[in-house]
Protein backbone atom coordinates (compact mmCIF):
# COMPACT_ATOMS: atom_id res chain seq x y z
CA UNK A 1 0.00 0.00 0.00
CA UNK A 2 2.89 2.22 0.56
CA UNK A 3 4.14 1.61 -1.96
CA UNK A 4 1.66 2.09 -4.13
CA UNK A 5 1.28 5.43 -2.86
CA UNK A 6 5.29 6.31 -3.28
CA UNK A 7 4.39 5.63 -7.24
CA UNK A 8 1.22 7.47 -7.00
CA UNK A 9 3.03 10.40 -5.77
CA UNK A 10 5.82 9.96 -8.09
CA UNK A 11 3.56 9.95 -10.82
CA UNK A 12 1.96 13.59 -10.06
CA UNK A 13 4.96 14.96 -9.17
CA UNK A 14 6.08 13.69 -12.67
CA UNK A 15 3.35 15.25 -14.41
CA UNK A 16 3.43 18.35 -12.63
CA UNK A 17 6.94 19.14 -13.74
CA UNK A 18 6.27 17.80 -17.01
CA UNK A 19 3.36 20.66 -16.92
CA UNK A 20 5.86 23.17 -16.01
CA UNK A 21 8.12 22.53 -18.67
CA UNK A 22 5.78 22.04 -21.30
CA UNK A 23 6.86 25.85 -22.22
CA UNK A 24 10.02 26.47 -24.41
CA UNK A 25 13.01 28.02 -22.78
CA UNK A 26 12.37 26.07 -19.38
CA UNK A 27 14.66 23.14 -18.01
CA UNK A 28 14.51 22.46 -14.22
CA UNK A 29 17.88 24.68 -13.80
CA UNK A 30 17.42 27.69 -16.09
CA UNK A 31 14.88 29.84 -18.05
CA UNK A 32 15.77 31.33 -21.46
CA UNK A 33 15.44 34.94 -22.00
CA UNK A 34 15.43 36.81 -25.40
CA UNK A 35 17.25 40.27 -25.29
CA UNK A 36 17.54 42.39 -28.48
CA UNK A 37 18.11 46.06 -28.85
CA UNK A 38 20.17 48.31 -31.24
CA UNK A 39 23.69 47.12 -30.49
CA UNK A 40 25.56 48.82 -33.14
CA UNK A 41 24.70 51.59 -35.85
CA UNK A 42 23.65 55.35 -35.44
CA UNK A 43 20.82 54.29 -32.88
CA UNK A 44 22.67 52.30 -30.48
CA UNK A 45 22.83 54.41 -27.94
CA UNK A 46 19.36 53.63 -27.46
CA UNK A 47 20.48 50.03 -26.53
CA UNK A 48 23.37 49.14 -25.74
CA UNK A 49 24.18 50.36 -22.41
CA UNK A 50 20.37 49.56 -21.58
CA UNK A 51 21.00 45.57 -22.52
CA UNK A 52 24.49 45.86 -20.19
CA UNK A 53 22.47 47.10 -17.21
CA UNK A 54 19.87 44.27 -17.71
CA UNK A 55 22.72 42.07 -18.29
CA UNK A 56 24.16 42.81 -15.07
CA UNK A 57 21.00 42.99 -13.32
CA UNK A 58 20.33 39.17 -14.36
CA UNK A 59 23.35 38.61 -13.20
CA UNK A 60 23.11 39.84 -9.56
CA UNK A 61 19.80 37.50 -9.19
CA UNK A 62 21.92 34.32 -10.52
CA UNK A 63 24.63 34.99 -7.90
CA UNK A 64 21.80 35.45 -5.55
CA UNK A 65 20.69 31.87 -6.14
CA UNK A 66 18.35 32.52 -9.12
CA UNK A 67 14.67 32.46 -9.76
CA UNK A 68 13.11 29.78 -7.83
CA UNK A 69 15.88 27.64 -7.83
CA UNK A 70 16.58 27.88 -11.78
CA UNK A 71 19.40 30.58 -13.19
CA UNK A 72 18.54 32.94 -15.56
CA UNK A 73 20.23 32.28 -19.38
CA UNK A 74 20.34 35.01 -21.39
CA UNK A 75 20.32 34.82 -25.72
CA UNK A 76 21.01 38.36 -27.44
CA UNK A 77 20.32 40.02 -30.68
CA UNK A 78 21.25 43.30 -32.69
CA UNK A 79 18.25 45.01 -33.92
CA UNK A 80 19.38 48.02 -35.19
CA UNK A 81 16.96 49.87 -34.24
CA UNK A 82 15.27 48.69 -37.36
CA UNK A 83 11.85 47.06 -37.42
CA UNK A 84 12.86 44.48 -40.07
CA UNK A 85 15.89 43.62 -38.30
CA UNK A 86 14.14 43.92 -34.79
CA UNK A 87 11.50 41.24 -36.15
CA UNK A 88 14.18 38.48 -37.33
CA UNK A 89 15.83 38.78 -33.72
CA UNK A 90 11.87 37.93 -32.14
CA UNK A 91 11.60 35.14 -34.94
CA UNK A 92 14.97 33.97 -34.27
CA UNK A 93 15.07 33.86 -30.54
CA UNK A 94 11.48 32.24 -30.68
CA UNK A 95 11.52 29.80 -33.13
CA UNK A 96 15.35 28.45 -33.11
CA UNK A 97 16.78 29.90 -29.57
CA UNK A 98 12.89 28.85 -28.14
CA UNK A 99 13.49 30.81 -25.65
CA UNK A 100 10.38 31.22 -22.47
CA UNK A 101 10.13 34.82 -22.92
CA UNK A 102 11.47 38.12 -24.89
CA UNK A 103 13.05 41.09 -23.12
CA UNK A 104 14.15 43.65 -25.76
CA UNK A 105 13.26 46.73 -27.99
CA UNK A 106 14.71 49.89 -27.60
CA UNK A 107 13.29 52.46 -30.39
CA UNK A 108 9.44 52.35 -30.75
CA UNK A 109 8.98 52.12 -34.53
CA UNK A 110 10.62 48.65 -34.73
CA UNK A 111 9.29 47.17 -31.43
CA UNK A 112 5.32 48.00 -32.82
CA UNK A 113 6.31 46.14 -36.23
CA UNK A 114 6.66 42.81 -33.91
CA UNK A 115 3.23 43.25 -32.43
CA UNK A 116 1.65 40.88 -34.72
CA UNK A 117 4.08 38.18 -34.58
CA UNK A 118 4.52 38.44 -30.86
CA UNK A 119 -0.06 37.81 -30.69
CA UNK A 120 0.85 34.51 -32.98
CA UNK A 121 3.32 33.08 -31.51
CA UNK A 122 1.90 33.56 -27.87
CA UNK A 123 5.12 34.41 -26.56
CA UNK A 124 5.39 37.11 -23.74
CA UNK A 125 7.09 39.82 -24.39
CA UNK A 126 8.52 42.61 -21.96
CA UNK A 127 10.08 45.85 -23.78
CA UNK A 128 13.30 47.04 -23.13
CA UNK A 129 13.33 50.75 -22.97
CA UNK A 130 11.25 51.20 -25.73
CA UNK A 131 7.73 53.87 -25.35
CA UNK A 132 6.18 51.37 -27.70
CA UNK A 133 2.42 53.04 -27.53
CA UNK A 134 1.49 51.35 -30.81
CA UNK A 135 2.41 47.58 -29.14
CA UNK A 136 0.63 48.73 -25.64
CA UNK A 137 -2.53 50.16 -26.96
CA UNK A 138 -4.84 48.49 -27.55
CA UNK A 139 -3.49 46.14 -25.04
CA UNK A 140 -2.23 42.63 -25.83
CA UNK A 141 -2.11 39.81 -23.19
CA UNK A 142 1.56 39.08 -23.98
CA UNK A 143 3.22 42.89 -24.45
CA UNK A 144 4.22 44.53 -21.80
CA UNK A 145 6.52 47.91 -22.04
CA UNK A 146 7.14 51.75 -21.43
CA UNK A 147 9.39 51.02 -18.29
CA UNK A 148 10.76 54.37 -19.03
CA UNK A 149 7.78 55.83 -19.53
CA UNK A 150 4.96 56.22 -22.65
CA UNK A 151 4.99 58.41 -25.07
CA UNK A 152 1.29 59.29 -24.36
CA UNK A 153 2.79 59.83 -20.67
CA UNK A 154 5.34 62.26 -21.81
CA UNK A 155 3.23 64.73 -23.76
CA UNK A 156 1.26 64.93 -20.68
CA UNK A 157 3.75 64.69 -18.16
CA UNK A 158 5.32 67.68 -19.92
CA UNK A 159 1.78 69.66 -20.11
CA UNK A 160 1.51 69.54 -16.25
CA UNK A 161 4.97 70.75 -15.32
CA UNK A 162 4.80 73.87 -17.80
CA UNK A 163 1.40 74.33 -16.58
CA UNK A 164 2.39 74.02 -12.68
CA UNK A 165 5.72 74.71 -12.68
CA UNK A 166 6.45 77.25 -15.62
CA UNK A 167 2.92 78.99 -14.98
CA UNK A 168 2.18 78.42 -19.04
CA UNK A 169 -1.34 78.79 -19.51
CA UNK A 170 -1.00 79.21 -23.64
CA UNK A 171 1.79 76.07 -24.38
CA UNK A 172 3.36 75.90 -27.93
CA UNK A 173 3.74 72.11 -29.13
CA UNK A 174 6.57 70.40 -31.37
CA UNK A 175 5.76 67.12 -32.62
CA UNK A 176 6.66 64.76 -35.04
CA UNK A 177 3.72 64.25 -37.61
CA UNK A 178 3.43 60.19 -37.40
CA UNK A 179 2.07 57.93 -34.92
CA UNK A 180 5.04 58.52 -32.91
CA UNK A 181 4.14 62.19 -32.27
CA UNK A 182 0.34 61.32 -32.33
CA UNK A 183 0.69 59.33 -29.13
CA UNK A 184 2.34 62.24 -27.25
CA UNK A 185 -0.30 64.18 -28.46
CA UNK A 186 -3.30 62.85 -27.41
CA UNK A 187 -2.10 62.87 -23.73
CA UNK A 188 -0.82 66.14 -24.06
CA UNK A 189 -4.24 67.64 -25.19
CA UNK A 190 -5.99 65.35 -22.59
CA UNK A 191 -3.60 67.23 -19.94
CA UNK A 192 -4.13 70.70 -21.16
CA UNK A 193 -8.27 70.23 -21.03
CA UNK A 194 -7.88 68.54 -17.68
CA UNK A 195 -6.03 71.90 -16.45
CA UNK A 196 -7.35 74.89 -18.11
CA UNK A 197 -4.09 75.05 -20.50
CA UNK A 198 -4.51 74.93 -24.46
CA UNK A 199 -1.94 73.63 -27.28
CA UNK A 200 -0.52 75.42 -29.99
CA UNK A 201 0.40 72.85 -32.34
CA UNK A 202 3.25 72.50 -35.24
CA UNK A 203 3.86 68.89 -36.35
CA UNK A 204 7.14 68.57 -38.25
CA UNK A 205 8.71 65.66 -40.28
CA UNK A 206 11.24 63.60 -38.59
CA UNK A 207 13.78 64.55 -41.06
CA UNK A 208 12.76 68.15 -41.17
CA UNK A 209 16.22 70.60 -42.14
CA UNK A 210 14.51 73.77 -41.97
CA UNK A 211 12.71 74.59 -39.22
CA UNK A 212 12.18 78.11 -39.77
CA UNK A 213 8.74 78.28 -40.64
CA UNK A 214 6.99 76.15 -37.46
CA UNK A 215 8.85 77.85 -34.88
CA UNK A 216 7.97 81.62 -36.62
CA UNK A 217 4.49 80.00 -36.39
CA UNK A 218 4.86 79.87 -32.30
CA UNK A 219 6.74 82.99 -31.90
CA UNK A 220 3.59 84.50 -33.81
CA UNK A 221 1.33 82.85 -31.55
CA UNK A 222 2.83 84.03 -28.62
CA UNK A 223 2.76 80.96 -25.83
CA UNK A 224 4.11 81.27 -22.42
CA UNK A 225 6.04 78.22 -22.99
CA UNK A 226 7.63 76.26 -25.60
CA UNK A 227 7.12 71.88 -25.63
CA UNK A 228 9.24 70.06 -28.10
CA UNK A 229 8.87 66.25 -27.99
CA UNK A 230 10.93 65.53 -31.65
CA UNK A 231 14.17 63.45 -31.46
CA UNK A 232 17.62 64.86 -31.02
CA UNK A 233 18.01 66.38 -34.47
CA UNK A 234 14.95 68.33 -34.86
CA UNK A 235 15.87 69.15 -31.14
CA UNK A 236 18.63 70.70 -31.62
CA UNK A 237 17.61 72.89 -34.84
CA UNK A 238 14.78 74.31 -33.22
CA UNK A 239 16.72 75.37 -30.06
CA UNK A 240 19.14 76.78 -32.61
CA UNK A 241 16.12 78.54 -34.70
CA UNK A 242 14.67 79.93 -31.63
CA UNK A 243 17.80 81.40 -30.03
CA UNK A 244 18.38 83.21 -33.81
CA UNK A 245 14.52 84.63 -33.62
CA UNK A 246 15.22 85.99 -30.35
CA UNK A 247 12.96 83.02 -28.27
CA UNK A 248 13.33 83.66 -24.21
CA UNK A 249 10.58 82.08 -22.54
CA UNK A 250 10.91 78.31 -21.73
CA UNK A 251 11.89 75.49 -23.97
CA UNK A 252 11.01 72.12 -22.43
CA UNK A 253 12.73 69.32 -24.40
CA UNK A 254 11.51 65.58 -24.14
CA UNK A 255 13.79 62.42 -23.07
CA UNK A 256 13.39 61.53 -26.36
CA UNK A 257 15.71 64.28 -27.46
CA UNK A 258 18.32 64.27 -24.63
CA UNK A 259 20.33 61.06 -25.63
CA UNK A 260 23.42 63.09 -26.10
CA UNK A 261 23.51 66.81 -24.17
CA UNK A 262 27.42 66.98 -25.36
CA UNK A 263 26.01 66.66 -28.91
CA UNK A 264 22.94 68.44 -28.43
CA UNK A 265 24.95 71.66 -27.38
CA UNK A 266 27.71 71.61 -29.82
CA UNK A 267 24.66 70.68 -32.77
CA UNK A 268 23.20 73.94 -31.29
CA UNK A 269 26.41 76.11 -31.38
CA UNK A 270 25.73 78.99 -28.58
CA UNK A 271 25.05 77.99 -24.62
CA UNK A 272 23.42 81.24 -24.64
CA UNK A 273 20.85 79.32 -26.47
CA UNK A 274 20.17 77.14 -22.80
CA UNK A 275 19.59 80.13 -21.04
CA UNK A 276 16.16 79.32 -20.28
CA UNK A 277 15.57 75.24 -21.19
CA UNK A 278 14.88 72.56 -19.00
CA UNK A 279 15.00 68.51 -19.90
CA UNK A 280 12.35 65.80 -19.44
CA UNK A 281 13.84 63.17 -17.32
CA UNK A 282 11.85 60.15 -16.26
CA UNK A 283 13.97 58.55 -13.33
CA UNK A 284 13.78 59.36 -10.10
CA UNK A 285 17.22 61.95 -10.05
CA UNK A 286 19.77 63.57 -12.63
CA UNK A 287 22.39 60.89 -14.08
CA UNK A 288 24.60 59.81 -11.51
CA UNK A 289 22.91 61.61 -8.58
CA UNK A 290 23.12 60.11 -5.03
CA UNK A 291 19.75 58.15 -5.74
CA UNK A 292 20.73 56.55 -8.24
CA UNK A 293 24.57 55.95 -7.97
CA UNK A 294 24.06 52.47 -6.42
CA UNK A 295 23.24 51.72 -10.15
CA UNK A 296 26.58 53.42 -11.73
CA UNK A 297 28.55 51.34 -9.11
CA UNK A 298 26.97 48.39 -10.15
CA UNK A 299 28.11 49.48 -13.79
CA UNK A 300 31.78 50.07 -12.37
CA UNK A 301 32.15 46.59 -11.09
CA UNK A 302 30.62 44.80 -13.52
CA UNK A 303 32.02 46.42 -16.74
CA UNK A 304 35.07 48.11 -15.11
CA UNK A 305 37.27 48.99 -18.69
CA UNK A 306 34.05 50.07 -20.55
CA UNK A 307 33.15 52.64 -17.55
CA UNK A 308 36.37 54.04 -18.26
CA UNK A 309 35.94 55.00 -21.91
CA UNK A 310 34.71 58.77 -22.59
CA UNK A 311 30.77 58.33 -22.84
CA UNK A 312 30.43 55.61 -20.65
CA UNK A 313 28.11 54.73 -19.60
CA UNK A 314 25.61 55.88 -21.80
CA UNK A 315 22.60 58.19 -20.78
CA UNK A 316 20.15 55.50 -21.19
CA UNK A 317 22.00 53.06 -19.36
CA UNK A 318 20.04 52.61 -16.39
CA UNK A 319 17.16 52.28 -18.04
CA UNK A 320 17.48 48.37 -18.46
CA UNK A 321 17.15 47.24 -14.84
CA UNK A 322 13.26 48.92 -14.29
CA UNK A 323 12.39 46.15 -16.99
CA UNK A 324 14.68 43.07 -16.07
CA UNK A 325 13.40 43.53 -12.74
CA UNK A 326 9.68 43.10 -14.18
CA UNK A 327 11.03 39.89 -15.75
CA UNK A 328 12.36 38.34 -12.12
CA UNK A 329 9.43 40.08 -10.09
CA UNK A 330 7.24 38.21 -12.59
CA UNK A 331 9.07 35.08 -12.43
CA UNK A 332 9.11 34.84 -8.71
CA UNK A 333 5.18 35.21 -8.31
CA UNK A 334 5.15 32.65 -11.04
CA UNK A 335 5.92 30.40 -8.79
CA UNK A 336 8.40 26.61 -9.01
CA UNK A 337 6.01 25.05 -11.59
CA UNK A 338 6.64 28.22 -14.01
CA UNK A 339 4.56 28.16 -17.34
CA UNK A 340 4.34 31.14 -19.96
CA UNK A 341 0.62 31.61 -18.62
CA UNK A 342 1.24 32.17 -15.33
CA UNK A 343 3.99 34.54 -15.77
CA UNK A 344 1.34 36.18 -17.84
CA UNK A 345 -0.69 36.75 -14.81
CA UNK A 346 1.78 37.65 -12.47
CA UNK A 347 2.90 40.57 -15.06
CA UNK A 348 -0.49 41.63 -15.05
CA UNK A 349 -0.31 42.36 -11.40
CA UNK A 350 3.08 44.09 -11.10
CA UNK A 351 3.95 47.33 -8.46
CA UNK A 352 7.03 47.86 -7.26
CA UNK A 353 9.42 50.68 -6.62
CA UNK A 354 12.42 50.32 -9.15
CA UNK A 355 14.46 52.34 -7.39
CA UNK A 356 15.37 54.06 -10.43
CA UNK A 357 12.67 56.26 -12.05
CA UNK A 358 10.45 58.65 -11.84
CA UNK A 359 7.36 56.67 -10.41
CA UNK A 360 6.06 52.95 -9.67
CA UNK A 361 5.95 50.15 -12.20
CA UNK A 362 2.71 49.10 -12.06
CA UNK A 363 0.73 46.89 -14.56
CA UNK A 364 -2.49 46.18 -14.51
CA UNK A 365 -4.70 43.81 -16.92
CA UNK A 366 -6.08 46.76 -18.55
CA UNK A 367 -3.14 48.98 -18.70
CA UNK A 368 0.16 47.14 -19.74
CA UNK A 369 2.18 50.47 -19.27
CA UNK A 370 4.93 50.43 -16.59
CA UNK A 371 5.95 54.31 -16.17
CA UNK A 372 3.72 57.63 -16.03
CA UNK A 373 6.28 59.82 -14.29
CA UNK A 374 8.70 62.20 -15.00
CA UNK A 375 11.00 64.83 -13.05
CA UNK A 376 12.66 68.03 -14.90
CA UNK A 377 15.87 69.49 -14.73
CA UNK A 378 16.78 73.24 -15.61
CA UNK A 379 19.75 72.60 -18.05
CA UNK A 380 21.86 75.68 -18.63
CA UNK A 381 24.18 73.76 -21.30
CA UNK A 382 26.34 72.53 -18.92
CA UNK A 383 24.74 71.72 -15.95
CA UNK A 384 21.51 70.16 -15.24
CA UNK A 385 19.64 71.24 -11.67
CA UNK A 386 16.66 69.40 -10.31
CA UNK A 387 13.68 70.98 -10.48
CA UNK A 388 11.38 69.58 -7.12
CA UNK A 389 8.95 67.45 -7.44
CA UNK A 390 7.38 64.62 -10.17
CA UNK A 391 4.72 65.26 -13.00
CA UNK A 392 2.32 62.87 -14.19
CA UNK A 393 0.45 62.13 -16.73
CA UNK A 394 -3.32 61.77 -16.23
CA UNK A 395 -4.25 60.20 -19.51
CA UNK A 396 -6.05 56.31 -18.97
CA UNK A 397 -6.80 54.01 -21.92
CA UNK A 398 -10.04 53.66 -22.84
CA UNK A 399 -11.40 51.22 -25.42
CA UNK A 400 -13.02 52.19 -28.26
Amino acid sequence: MKLNHILAAALALGSTLAAAQSDPGITDKTIKIGMFGPLSGNSMAYGFDVINAAKMYYDKINKEGGVNGRKIELVIEDDRCAANDLLAAVKKLTEQDKVFALNGGSCSGAVVAAREYVERAQIPFVMLNASGDGALYPPSKYIYGAFSISQRAVGGSMVQFAFEQLKAKKIGYINHDDAYGGWNLEAAEFQAKKIGATLELQSINPNITDVTAPMLKIRASNPDALIITTYARPVSLLIKKAHELGWNKPIVVAVNGTADLKQLVENVGNKEAFRNVYLQEVMLDVAGGAKLQWVYDMYKAYYPELAAKPGYPQTYMPYGIPSAMTVVNALKAAGPQLTREKFLTALSQTKFDSGVMAGPIELTPTDHAGQKSAIYLKFDGENKTVVPGSYRSLWTYQPK
